[in-house]
């Protein structure tokens, strides 16, 4: 009986679906690791956003690592856009050759880019992408390609905004904050998030670890607003010094 012909296997790609590397370089070779991978495919994303000058901004895991956090990045690359935005983004990467489609969320669109999943924000911690919170980014190399960053208070804020019953990794948070919590403005971060339990409870912990100071003494470091200093006041009715025992003989 005659046997069917054998065929190698195809070439290894960065993707079944499309070939979306660079120019240049050689099929099948692959990032040394997933962290590396999604470095590889934010940066390209950022480099093509920043070449079209769409107003954009680093988000999730790859933000804290542009700003110092020691991550492990398993899962895709996170940008920031804002939703009037999102037509001429999605035209700029289906131009690139970068696979772009729209998962069942209406608050995020999604792509593919060197084999990694990339999430198009367009609603962060359940508010819109604005202006004002790009704005506020940091320009911060990922590894050579510089590119606008979250604000690490606006990032942490909206780790913490993702906490719930089903999603409660303090681990990998405390991870992401513990280094950056000089470059965090906690008072805000208490204002926008301290009444949900989770993050309470996170930020309990973050005061237990001596990570940030208590509430109660971040408040009592400033004076309160019109209150005068009990040390500079000065008494209405002053009392005259007793007159030395010595000077009435």
């Amino acid at each position: 009986m005659e046997q069917p012909a054998e065929h190698p296997d195809p070439p290894l790609l960065l993707h079944p679906e499309i070939d979306d590397r660079p120019p240049g370089e050689p099929a099948g070779r692959l990032p040394p690791d997933r962290t590396q991978a999604i470095l590889e495919a934010a940066k390209r994303i950022g480099s093509l956003l920043k070449a079209r000058g769409h107003p954009f901004a680093l988000a999730g895991g790859v933000a804290a690592y542009a700003h110092g956090a020691v991550v492990r990045l398993q899962h895709d690359a996170d940008f920031c856009i804002r939703r009037e935005d999102a037509d001429a983004v999605t035209r700029t990467l289906r131009e690139a050759g970068l696979q772009v489609f729209l998962p069942p969320e209406d608050w995020l669109i999604k792509a593919r880019c060197l084999g990694q999943d990339v999430d198009l924000i367009l609603e962060l911690a359940k508010r819109p992408v604005t202006s004002e919170l790009l704005d506020r980014a940091e320009v911060l190399p990922v590894d050579s390609v510089h590119m606008p960053v979250l604000a690490a208070t606006d990032m942490v804020s909206s780790l913490l905004a993702a906490f719930s019953e089903h999603h409660c990794d303090f681990g990998a948070v405390l991870a992401v904050v513990r280094p950056l919590r000089e470059k965090i403005d906690w008072r805000r971060v208490r204002a926008e998030r301290g009444d949900a339990p989770m993050a309470a409870a996170f930020l309990y912990l973050l005061e237990r670890l001596q990570v940030i100071e208590p509430d109660s003494v971040e408040l009592s470091a400033e004076p309160a607003e019109g209150a005068d200093s009990a040390d500079s006041a000065e008494p209405a009715d002053s009392a005259e010094p007793a007159e030395p025992e010595e000077a009435r003989r």
